[in-house]
Formats: C-alpha cells, sequence, structure tokens
C-alpha cells in the first residue's frame, strides 16, 4: 500500500503506523499497538494523542482500561475536507498580506509543447481588453496544431479581448480566417523577419515563445517591459498593411 498519500495529508509516519495497527487489530489497548507496530510506547501515546485531536481515532473506556480505535477508512476524506474549509478561511487573508507588497517584476520560463500553451493561457487570464502579438509563422500551427488556437482564440473572445496581431507571411490564410472571428485585426508582413520566434503582450504581460522541435517561452510580468514592447508592436503595425 501506497502509504504516501496519507504523508500527503499531513500525517507523520508513526500517526499512518498506528492508524493502520489499530484498522488491523480493532478497539484495542496502547500495549498490543506498541507490540504490533514496533514503535516505542511514548511515540505510540504521542501519535494516539494527535489522532484523536484530528478526529481520526476515538477511545472509549471499559472501567480504567482505555481502549483505541480508528475511524473508518473512509472518514479521512471528511478531514480532507475540514482541512480545505479551515483553509479557504485564511486564504483571503494570505492574500491581503500579499497585495500589501509592492509587486516586483517576474519572469517565468515555459518548458516544451505543454508550457508554451500554459503562457499563452496564462497571458489571457486577464481583464485587459486588448491582446497584440507579432511575429507568428507556420511552425507554430505545426507544433501545437490547429486546434489549441482555435481553442485559444474562441478562449479570448469570450474574455471580451480584441486582438491585433502581425503574422509571418506564411500564415496569411490562417490570419484571414480568425479576422473573421470578430474583435480580430490581423497584418501580414512581407518582410523576412525570424521565424522561429513570437511576441505577445497583454496588459502587464509579456511572452516570448521560441518555436524549436521542443519550444519555450519567458513570461514577463512587469508594466514598464509591458509598455516597452507594445511602443515597439507599435511601431511595426504603423509599417505594415491589412490583409
Amino acid at each position: 500500500m501506497d502509504i504516501s498519500i496519507l504523508e500527503d495529508i499531513g500525517l507523520t509516519g508513526a500517526e499512518i503506523k498506528v492508524f493502520i495497527t489499530l484498522l488491523e487489530l480493532g478497539s484495542t489497548q496502547a500495549g498490543k499497538v506498541v507490540e504490533k507496530s514496533g514503535l516505542q510506547n511514548a511515540v505510540v501515546h504521542r501519535a494516539f494523542h494527535s489522532l484523536i485531536e484530528k478526529g481520526l481515532v476515538t477511545y472509549i473506556l471499559e472501567g480504567k482500561i482505555k481502549k483505541y480505535q480508528s475511524i473508518e477508512p473512509k472518514l479521512l476524506l471528511t478531514f480532507i475536507d475540514e482541512k480545505r474549509d479551515k483553509l479557504s478561511k485564511i486564504i483571503p487573508e494570505l492574500e491581503a498580506k500579499k497585495n500589501l507588497l509592492k509587486e516586483n517584476p517576474k519572469a517565468t520560463i515555459f518548458h516544451g509543447v505543454r508550457g508554451v500553451k500554459e503562457l499563452l493561457w496564462h497571458i489571457t487570464d486577464t481583464k485587459n481588453e486588448k491582446y497584440y502579438g507579432y511575429g507568428g509563422s507556420l511552425v507554430s500551427n505545426d507544433i501545437t496544431g490547429k486546434h489549441f488556437w482555435l481553442s485559444f482564440n474562441n478562449r479570448r473572445l469570450e474574455r471580451n479581448i480584441a486582438a491585433e496581431l502581425i503574422f509571418h507571411k506564411s500564415l496569411e490564410s490562417w490570419g484571414k480566417k480568425i479576422s473573421k472571428m470578430g474583435k480580430t485585426v490581423v497584418k501580414v508582413t512581407e518582410n523576412d523577419f525570424e521565424e522561429l520566434t513570437e511576441t505577445v503582450i497583454c496588459g502587464s504581460k509579456v511572452g516570448i515563445i521560441i518555436w524549436l522541435d521542443k519550444p519555450f517561452g519567458f513570461l514577463i510580468e512587469e508594466d514598464a517591459a509591458a509598455r516597452s514592447y507594445k511602443k515597439f508592436f507599435d511601431i511595426l503595425w504603423e509599417s505594415e498593411k491589412t490583409k
């Protein structure tokens, strides 16, 4: 049995051993648990105390004899739910403390196809109403698949995010297709720029993707950097014609 799952929900090694021993023995005295588990007497009693506090072990008194027993295993799900409920109550306070700090520039690297997709989803997880991109080429369609880009643009539109995009000429037909989706203007450059890189900007976020066989990308979250990239985009945008 993979007891690491019990560790994941916050039980110590001694607590797990005592809990499982009680499942095997049923209602029993501490001495029997010490004998079967191989743990020291003091360790077993500390585990009893903590497991009782967590609601995972109960006991009854038969005269002066205390007998312990574990709860039904399926009730462990209730234990997890209680922990989740307690955590949810302090999340607003934790977030308030974080918001007191001045945000520092943040940069994250995303690896692989899945990572790059995650980067793009993160870019559009915003309340901003405009998305800018330049440098996309056919290789990005080959790597991620057209289905992903349809899903991505549908989600963008569901969030009411308009887009201005500058594509490499290899994506001219794709540009015409998504232009018909609404809130999307595409320009296709005739310039022979590097096809392997793509830059996207949305609000304070900038994503730079390198479309290799194993793509990777950088996500920068910083207002000044986003404004700088947006100015460069504006220069490119004015120099190209709408397709």
